[in-house]
């Protein structure tokens, strides 16, 4: 992550007493997180930064994003303007604004990607992939906010396939984002040959997990060589069959031997909403439907602030980013969080937030 000034946020007030000579700083309003991006949705020819891309299919594009944090941010949260406060529009001292999109070649994209990555000690990135109705805007905000709440060190890079980024569309985004899959597959090819990236972390939501699982299972069997650089694969409340999840998706996750986590939650509104749609429990319900398989780690958030997820429910709301700080930052597997307890059953040991 890398947070610039983005105009005359540093105001220098020179102040002469006498001989003496005295500055005084006054902080930034916000900061400027750059994100990196590849995208199948179609360019529409406007150039308002949210704007540019829509919700047709199209063939892969890649670039980066420029988004304010304001400086009072609240972890977790995607400020936006608010009727309700008299704002109007979006202010980047007080609002997570997409500042500004460009379209790079491939080789250019991949030139600078490896340069982000080669400036921060650890060699890291992490790639997220959205979920449904969720529009290239929103998708651009909420991977800036997350590197900027976790503090990461490195490249954020989000895939933003063409969601329609509306709640009845979502038959649609079913079958989109599974033509977009083959897309994904080149595109992360593609990242683990060209951007030098040493430590890789995966990061899916709600209907993005259908691809994500299934390219990197495919992945890891064909291109063993990749896993000692995959550090992670984080699930956020996966819209996948729970019954097909455990058949057929899980086993090969954790046959790569990659460590993979699992944050399930029974008050996620999309996945409440796919399962009345299919009538069959999803991978991300917690419950009596908590999906429990070796070589998962699972995780039930439905007791804390499951914002991230895309979602506000205001109890704890640094509990699951925190969470994710911990594993991604520290190391720590679950029995080492401290926010998380175990719970033993005779499917296999879970872990819960302690309420």
């Amino acid at each position: 992550m890398r947070k610039v000034p983005y105009f005359f946020v540093l105001i220098i007030t020179i102040l002469l007493e006498g001989c003496s000579t005295h500055s005084q700083l006054i902080e930034p309003e916000f900061a400027v997180v750059r994100t990196f991006f590849a995208t199948d949705r179609n360019l529409t020819g406007k150039t308002k930064p949210g704007e540019m891309f829509g919700v047709e299919r199209s063939k892969l594009t890649y670039g980066t994003c420029d988004v304010s944090i304001p400086r009072d941010h609240r972890m977790g949260k995607l400020e936006s303007p608010s009727i309700w406060r008299l704002q109007f529009r979006e202010e980047p001292s007080k609002h997570v604004v997409l500042l500004s999109t460009w379209i790079n070649s491939k080789d250019k994209y991949f030139t600078d990607l490896a340069a982000m990555v080669n400036s921060a000690q650890t060699r890291s990135a992490f790639i997220f992939v959205h979920g449904y109705n969720v529009t290239f805007e929103e998708a651009a905000r909420r991977t800036a906010q997350i590197s900027y709440d976790l503090g990461f060190e490195g490249a954020s890079v989000f895939y933003s396939w063409p969601s329609q980024g509306t709640i009845p569309a979502y038959t649609i985004d079913e079958q989109n984002i599974e033509w977009s899959q083959a897309h994904l597959r080149a595109f992360l090819v593609d990242f683990f040959v060209h951007s030098e990236a040493q430590n890789v972390y995966l990061i899916a939501h709600s209907m993005g997990n259908r691809a994500l699982t299934r390219v990197v299972a495919s992945l890891l069997t064909d291109k063993p060589l990749l896993r000692e650089r995959l550090k992670e694969v984080i699930l956020m409340a996966p819209d996948i069959d729970a019954d097909v999840f455990k058949r057929d998706i899980a086993p090969a996750l954790a046959n790569s031997n990659r460590p993979t986590t699992l944050y399930a939650s029974s008050k996620d509104l999309a996945l409440a909403a796919s399962k009345k749609v299919h009538g069959n429990p999803r991978a991300g319900d917690s419950g009596q439907g908590l999906v429990i398989v070796s070589g998962i780690e699972t995780i039930d958030a439905t007791a804390v602030d499951t914002s991230l997820l895309g979602h506000s429910y205001p109890k704890d709301e640094s509990s699951v980013l925190s969470d994710i700080f911990n594993l991604i930052r520290n190391g720590l597997r679950p029995d080492q969080r401290f926010r998380l307890s175990p719970i033993d059953t005779e499917a296999g040991r879970y872990w819960k937030f302690k309420q």
